[in-house]
């Protein structure tokens, strides 16, 4: 099949971004070819809808193999893991091997901030910005595209307990600021890189929301859409970075946002 698109994750995982990029693909009648880790429910829609479903593991080498060959352009995004790393490079170097022509990277805004003097305290972006390092040195031809935080798959996912049960957003975020993207914004983007990448390989794209503000404005945001005074509370990183991994919320979350309901 010709220009074959293969998207990982495309279950949804990494806030869903995977998914939506996967159903506007098709929608605009591309050829795609969905990774997915376990043959279910979802997997089924996605071939329902029309994609060459396939199922693999990022850092399996020979399923890789089997998902990669064939494919001219791919999206590459995967969930918070230690292993993010070795998933990159197990990736990349079997993408090399069977002559992939652009490799779209999801990586995140805070990587900008990184370089081999500075550096940050989270493991993860660590990873992240080591896996880009990794990317430009292969010689594949890669788009980096970073986005700030993922409004459904950070916001919607992480904060409805605290504010249904405390009415306060319980967050390690201090006086930061951030300004969240929608997953649907972030998945516009890739789906136009992926469906003509050429004239942006080699390129770094930072995607963002429509304005920058710390969590106190976030928190009236919810007061306003709720109905209730709701507080922002800052709190420890790694307390709350333990309890998502008891809860094992980054790599098990859809990205779909909490019901309004719920909250």
């Amino acid at each position: 099949m010709a220009n074959l698109i293969l998207v990982t994750g495309a279950a949804g995982r990494v806030g869903g971004v995977g998914r939506a990029v996967t159903e506007l693909l098709l929608q605009q009648g591309k050829p795609v070819r969905a990774m997915v880790r376990n043959e279910d429910e979802r997997a089924q829609a996605l071939r329902d809808r029309g994609a060459e479903v396939v199922v693999g593991n990022l850092l399996d080498l020979h399923s890789m193999h089997r998902v990669i060959d064939g494919c001219d352009t791919m999206y590459f995004g995967m969930s918070v893991s230690d292993d993010y790393l070795a998933a990159t490079v197990n990736t990349a170097a079997v993408a090399k091997h069977h002559g992939v022509k652009a490799f779209i990277n999801m990586s995140q805004m805070t990587v900008a901030q990184m370089s081999v003097t500075e550096t940050t305290p989270s493991p993860q972006h660590k990873l992240q910005w080591l896996s880009e390092q990794a990317l430009n040195w292969s010689g594949l031809p890669v788009v980096h595209v970073r986005p700030t935080v993922l409004l459904e798959g950070f916001f919607l996912i992480l904060t409805p307990e605290s504010v249904r049960e405390t009415n306060q957003i319980r967050l390690p975020f201090g006086e930061g600021k951030t300004s969240p993207v929608a997953v649907e914004d972030v998945a516009r983007v890739m789906a136009a890189l992926l469906a003509k990448p050429q004239p942006h390989i080699g390129k770094i794209y930072h995607l963002t929301g429509p304005q920058s503000e710390n969590m106190d404005f976030y928190a009236q945001e919810y007061s306003k859409a709720l109905g209730r005074t709701i507080t922002y509370q800052d709190i420890p990183v790694e307390p709350w970075r333990e309890g998502l991994l008891h809860r094992r919320l980054p790599t098990r979350d859809d990205g779909r946002p909490a019901p309004r309901r719920t909250l």
